[in-house]
């Protein structure tokens, strides 16, 4: 069965910064000696995105557009930052309302990876470079029955997870989560 890494980008000097940053570039080239290979390396078109796949020695071959209503996602995912409870879970109360948003981007991200997925072989493996916040949200979609509550923090630098795919059933299954 084919496996995806999703991993969230490496340090930058702020939030507001476009690019990694020197330590952040020396995180994400560690982290690269710890994996791989991928036959298919994605990146959202962020720079800090692109940076981070290069840094770990991987040269990018999809990059994935940005998706339609992405403004509206940041905007109404900002509410579970005042909402209760583990931080996964509050994101699934927010994934788990049908037409909202951060459903309608959740799953859009969760069929992005499906997609890079469904032509590999057993055996192959992708990676995908996104964002903390929309990844986390990624997640939750494809894994709407889990225990959220056990996920634990949202990612931080060079974290994300590691996922199996089963291809006749075109679904993913077996989280495991890369934490530093």
């Amino acid at each position: 069965m084919p496996m995806l890494e999703i991993r969230r980008h490496s340090k930058r000097n702020g939030d507001e910064a476009v690019h990694l940053s020197q330590e952040g570039v020396e995180l994400a080239r560690w982290s690269g000696t710890l994996m791989g290979p991928f036959q298919t390396v994605a990146t959202s078109v962020a720079p800090r995105a692109r940076e981070t796949a290069i840094a770990m020695g991987f040269a990018v071959t999809v990059e994935l557009p940005t998706l339609h209503n992405v403004n509206a996602f940041l905007q109404e995912s900002q509410a579970a930052s005042y909402d209760v409870g583990a931080p996964f879970t509050r994101l699934a109360r927010l994934v788990a309302r049908r037409g909202s948003a951060v459903s309608d981007y959740a799953h859009a991200l969760a069929r992005q990876w499906s997609e890079l997925l469904a032509p590999l072989g057993p055996g192959d493996a992708a990676l995908v470079i996104g964002h903390g916040g929309h990844i986390e949200c990624g997640l939750v979609a494809l894994f709407p029955e889990a225990d959220h509550d056990e996920w634990g923090p949202l990612f931080g630098y060079m974290e994300g997870a590691r996922l199996h795919y089963d291809s006749a059933a075109g679904r993913f299954h077996d989280i495991e989560f890369v934490r530093n």
